[in-house]
């Protein structure tokens, strides 16, 4: 083991309100030396994803923890195997694992999944293959309990699990799939390119309106990555035993809505479900043939927005939040 330090993204102070690029900093940091068990990874490509945004808060996050200032940031990413204590896994593979944000980082092996170039490129494995394809796949079978025949509305769904959510929907049989995006450019993409029935702009219209002209006969089944306004619509136009998954509440806007609108669900005996995707890693193989078995055929389409460099790590990240990418953001810090 040659590398013994590794550039990474550390958290500075944690953010007043909204996050800043001088919350952020990146510094050189010692690596540990390589242990039985453990690998080096050359990390190629990083995971940027809005689950961030709460780990940076002092309150405690229930499913994973909370990032600490003055250490690195962490999170999913995929690498080259460049040196091995751990029989089985040679140099030259590559796997997944936590510890994204930085360009080198040594892995305990038991923690990693090894991929399959071959199979699928390199960043499907963070998106469409990855946790953000299985999110969008548990939440519409196991939270969303997806019926043949549904109609499904897909807030965000120009982003990473928005994007993934409406298309799997649609080939697990869906009858009618719509979905919201943040302008008239993704409104686009969504019908012309991941073969959305439908799309709105909650930047032009009222998501209310939108869903009504959308789905004038109501929707079946809301998959919820955002909360707020779009949660309220969705309330109102599922019909009765409509179904909610909730993944997400990335809208600055829920504390405008009160809780008065939750007498939908019991007016229409709506069921509404959260889910944490890591309690059910036994769809997982299902998953991976499906989603693989789809992309060879054609039927599914990976989209990506890769930023290049570790010094704009931060600024992706940041550009995610106010709606800069279509599908996965990926930042890639290394050669494939």
């Amino acid at each position: 083991m040659t590398t013994r330090t590794t550039r990474a993204v550390c958290l500075v102070r944690r953010p007043a309100r909204d996050p800043v690029p001088e919350d952020f900093a990146i510094e050189e940091r010692p690596l540990p030396a390589l242990g039985a068990g453990q690998l080096l990874v050359r990390n190629v490509y990083l995971s940027v994803d809005p689950s961030l945004r709460g780990r940076l808060q002092q309150a405690r996050m229930h499913y994973t923890h909370n990032l600490v200032p003055g250490e690195p940031l962490d999170g999913r990413a995929l690498g080259e195997v460049v040196a091995s204590r751990t029989p089985g896994i040679e140099p030259g593979r590559f796997v997944r694992h936590q510890l994204g944000w930085r360009e080198h980082a040594v892995v305990e092996a038991r923690h990693v999944s090894i991929v399959d170039p071959v199979l699928a490129p390199l960043p499907t494995w963070l998106g469409l293959l990855g946790s953000t394809g299985f999110t969008a796949y548990v939440g519409l079978l196991r939270a969303g309990e997806l019926r043949p025949g549904d109609t499904v509305f897909v807030s965000a769904a120009a982003g990473a699990v928005g994007s993934a959510a409406g298309q799997f929907a649609r080939l697990l049989g869906a009858k009618r799939v719509v979905g919201s995006a943040g302008s008239e450019r993704k409104r686009r993409v969504l019908t012309e390119e991941f073969r959305y029935d439908g799309a709105l702009d909650y930047r032009a219209e009222r998501v209310r309106d939108g869903l009504a002209r959308l789905a004038p006969h109501g929707i079946d089944l809301y998959f919820d990555n955002v909360g707020g306004e779009h949660l309220v619509a969705a309330l109102h136009a599922l019909r009765p035993g409509g179904r909610v998954a909730l993944c997400g509440a990335m809208s600055r806007d829920g504390e405008t809505h009160d809780l008065r609108h939750l007498m939908q669900a019991v007016l229409k005996r709506i069921t509404l479900r959260g889910f944490i995707v890591r309690d059910h890693e036994d769809l997982r193989p299902e998953f991976e043939r499906c989603v693989a078995g789809w992309l060879a055929s054609g039927e599914l389409v990976a989209r990506e927005t890769v930023v290049e460099g570790l010094d704009n790590a931060v600024g992706a990240w940041l550009s995610m939040l106010r709606g800069g990418n279509i599908g996965k953001m990926l930042v890639q810090v290394g050669e494939a």
